[in-house]
C-alpha cells in the first residue's frame, strides 16, 4: 500500500499555488494550505476542491508568524496527520514593486522563509520544495541558462530568491538529513484547461500575459511593448513561457525527489524555447482569433533582451518535461479570462476579505 504524505502548502491560494494543489491532490497527496490571502483567493481554493473532488483544510496566517506555524504543525500531529513536507510559495513577487518597496520584500520573502524553516525544525520536518525564480540569474552570460550559470540578480525580488537559495544550501550542508529542491521558474502563463482557475492579479497586471488578455477583453486600451530594438529576430524581448499546469506538475516531480533523500537541488522549470513579444501576440491571435492592439514603448530599466531555460536537468533528475505549447497557453489563458473578466471577484470571493472556509 502506498504511503500517504501530508503536505503544508504555503501561499497555496495564489496563481501557481492553486494549480499545484490540483496536481498534488491528483497525485494522491493530502494537503494543508496556509495563506494570508493578500494575493490569493479563497474562491480559488473552493474551485480546487471542486476540480479535485477532495477537501482540505486551510489556515489563514502569515508565514512570518512563528506561533501560527507552530500551532499548525502541532495540530496536524494531534490529528494523526503530521506534516511530512512543505511546498513554499508564500512570497511577494513583483519586480517593479520590489524596487519601490525593498524592505517589504526582504521582510516577507527572506524573514518569512527563516520563520518557516525554524518552525519546520521545531516540528521535525526536513523536506522542502521552494518556489524560486530564473531572476536569480540576472544578465545572461550565455544562453540558455543552465543551473551552473552565475547567480547575479538585478533587483530586490531576485535578491530575495537568491538569498533563500543560499540559506537552503547552507542548511542542507549543516543538517545532512535536510532536503530542499528549489525550482527556478521561467515565465508561467495560461490557466487550468477547465477555465475554473487562473491568474487573477490584484490591480494592474505586472506581467505581459495577463495585461495582454485584459487588453484583448477590452478592459485596457492597448498593450505597450517595452523595447522594439533589442538584438533579437524581431527586436522585441524573448522569454521562455511555460504553461502553469506544466509548472504545477514540475512541483509534484520535485516533491517526490525531495522525499526520496536529503540534499540541496536547484532545477530550472522552463520549456527550453524562447518566444518574443510579437511572436506571443501572433500566437495569441492564432489561438483565439483576437488581435491585440499594441504600440512600441521605450525599454524598461533592467530588462534584458532574451532569456530561456536549459531544462535538461529537470528531465534527467526529476523525470519532468514541459509538454504544452504556446498555443495551449494562449487558449487556456483566454478561456479563463473570458469566463472571468473580473477574476474571482465576480463570485463574491476574490480577496482575503471574504468569509468562510475554502
Amino acid at each position: 500500500m502506498a504511503v500517504s504524505h501530508t503536505l503544508l502548502v504555503t501561499g497555496g491560494a495564489g496563481f501557481i499555488g492553486s494549480h499545484t494543489l490540483v496536481e498534488l491532490l491528483a497525485a494522491g497527496f493530502d494537503v494543508v494550505v496556509f495563506d494570508n490571502f493578500q494575493q490569493g483567493s479563497r474562491e480559488a481554493l473552493r474551485r480546487v476542491q471542486a476540480l479535485s473532488g477532495r477537501s482540505f483544510p486551510c489556515v489563514e496566517g502569515d508565514v512570518r508568524d512563528a506561533a501560527a506555524l507552530d500551532r499548525l504543525f502541532a495540530r496536524q500531529a494531534e490529528l494523526g496527520a503530521p506534516i511530512d513536507a512543505v511546498v513554499h510559495f508564500a512570497a511577494l513577487k513583483a519586480v517593479a514593486d520590489s524596487v519601490a518597496r525593498p524592505l517589504a520584500y526582504y521582510d516577507n520573502n527572506v524573514q518569512g522563509t527563516l520563520a518557516l524553516l525554524a518552525a519546520m525544525r521545531r516540528a521535525g520536518v526536513s523536506r522542502l520544495v521552494f518556489s524560486s525564480s530564473a531572476t536569480v540569474y540576472g544578465e545572461p552570460q550565455a544562453l540558455p541558462y543552465d543551473e551552473s550559470h552565475p547567480i547575479a540578480p538585478t533587483n530586490p525580488y531576485g535578491h530575495t530568491k537568491a538569498m533563500v537559495e543560499r540559506i537552503l544550501r547552507d542548511l542542507c550542508m549543516a543538517e545532512p538529513d535536510f532536503s530542499a529542491v528549489t525550482l527556478r521558474y521561467f515565465n508561467p502563463i495560461g490557466a487550468h484547461p477547465s477555465g475554473r482557475i487562473g491568474e487573477d492579479p490584484h490591480g494592474a497586471p505586472d506581467n505581459l500575459f495577463p495585461y495582454l488578455t485584459r487588453v484583448a477583453i477590452g478592459q485596457l486600451p492597448e498593450l505597450r511593448v517595452f523595447g522594439t530594438d533589442y538584438a533579437t529576430a524581431d527586436g522585441t524581448g524573448v522569454r521562455d513561457y511555460i504553461h502553469v499546469v506544466d509548472l504545477a506538475q514540475g512541483h509534484v516531480a520535485a516533491l517526490r525527489h525531495a522525499l526520496s533523500g536529503p540534499g540541496f537541488t536547484a532545477v530550472n522549470l522552463g520549456t527550453g524555447h524562447g518566444t518574443s513579444v510579437l511572436e506571443l501576440l501572433a500566437a495569441f491571435a492564432a489561438a483565439t482569433g483576437v488581435a491585440v492592439p499594441w504600440r512600441p514603448a521605450p525599454r524598461r530599466a533592467g530588462d534584458i533582451a532574451a532569456a530561456w531555460a536549459d531544462p535538461r536537468l529537470a528531465e534527467r533528475l526529476l523525470g519532468w518535461r514541459a509538454s504544452r505549447d504556446i498555443a495551449a497557453m494562449c487558449a487556456d489563458g483566454w478561456r479563463w479570462q473570458t469566463r472571468h473578466p473580473d477574476g474571482y471577484a465576480a463570485s463574491g470571493a476574490g480577496s482575503g476579505n471574504s468569509a468562510g472556509k475554502p
